[in-house]
Order: structure tokens, then sequence, then C-alpha cells
């Protein structure tokens, strides 16, 4: 498809359309759970190390944790589960609970849903510009290595977790991740 812009330029519009790897017409704002993966462009190592099955966050590391962590204050919606900040990608689970009427007993007291329903996508993407804000503050005090282009890949991995086995499962794979470094699928030697 092309297209003329204002300016009287013609693109190709066609050329930057990217196919979505979401589900089609499926509600990303809907109570759940969901897992995500969230890699740092090109797969550079820039969170710290595993040293014999342990992760080691560097500065970058903890920032990244933290401002995971800090999330819950900006969402009311969401309750953060399991996490692990990997040296180059991120695991983690959020519950996403819009009405309380629907919350896990014992729970609605802590939930204000006044401001909305919010996706899984704005969720992610306030993480990723919080943590690429902070981390390009600390590159130009000099404290931390430049990054190419970007700090977080362009996009994100999702899985919507239907039910406990599924989440049990996940739980495991997210607190032992470290342990399997080796086998994982974004190990860089």
């Amino acid at each position: 498809m092309v297209g003329i812009v204002p300016t009287g330029l013609i693109i190709n519009t066609a050329k930057n359309k990217r196919r979505s790897i979401r589900l089609k017409h499926y509600d990303y704002s809907l109570n759940g759970l969901y897992f995500v993966t969230i890699c740092i462009y090109q797969h550079k190592c820039l969170l710290g190390d595993i040293v014999d099955g342990v992760m080691l966050l560097n500065n970058a590391g903890r920032m990244v944790a933290r401002q995971w962590v800090d999330l819950k204050n900006r969402f009311d919606s969401i309750v953060l589960h399991e996490f692990v900040v990997m040296p180059n990608h991120f695991h983690g689970i959020i519950e996403i609970i819009n009405n309380p009427s629907e919350v896990h007993i014992g729970s609605s007291d802590e939930v204000d849903c006044s401001l909305g329903k919010k996706t899984i996508g704005s969720i992610v993407g306030a993480f990723k510009s919080l943590s690429t804000n902070e981390y390009i503050e600390k590159v130009k005090q000099g404290s931390w290595p430049r990054f190419d282009e970007y700090f977080w890949q362009r996009n994100y991995y999702e899985h919507i977790i239907r039910d406990e086995v599924a989440y049990l499962k996940i739980s495991e794979y997210v607190q032992f991740n470290a342990l399997k470094w080796g086998d994982d699928r974004y190990f860089v030697s």
C-alpha cells in the first residue's frame, strides 16, 4: 500500500506494518494472569551475570527489578506474581484485576479500579519506558554502558495463563530460570 503524506512524499506503508503476535479479538484488559517475556535489544547481556546457577544483578538489573515492583504503585488493577531478571531478558507474571467482584476472596480491599481498565500492552509499555529512561540517565552520567539503538526489544511475548496447572508450571519456570540458563533460548555465552 502506498500513501501520500502531507509533505508530498510517497511512503510505502505496507513495509512498516508488523504482523501482530497477539491473539486476534482478545481483550488484553480482561481479568486474568499473563506471563510476559521482554528481551533486551539484540539480546545484549546488560542486566547482570549468572554464576553457578544464581542470577547476580548489576545496578541496571536491580533498577529493572525495582521498576517492575513499582508498577503496582502505578496500576491499581494489577498484582505482580513471580518474576526474574535475567542477563538479557525478563520474565514476569501479571494478574489484572479490573472488577473487584471477580477478585479472589480477601484481596478486593487492596484494589482500586477507579482509573479504568489497563491492558497488558499498556503495563509492559510503561515498564519498558520507565526502565529505558532511567537507564539512559545513568548512561548520560557515565555510570552504565551505552546500548545500541534501543534498550528493550521492540515487542514482548505474552502467554495467557488459563488454569492453575499452567500457573504452577510457569511459576516454577520463572523461579528456576537462572539454574537452567545454559538451556535458555536467550542464552548468550
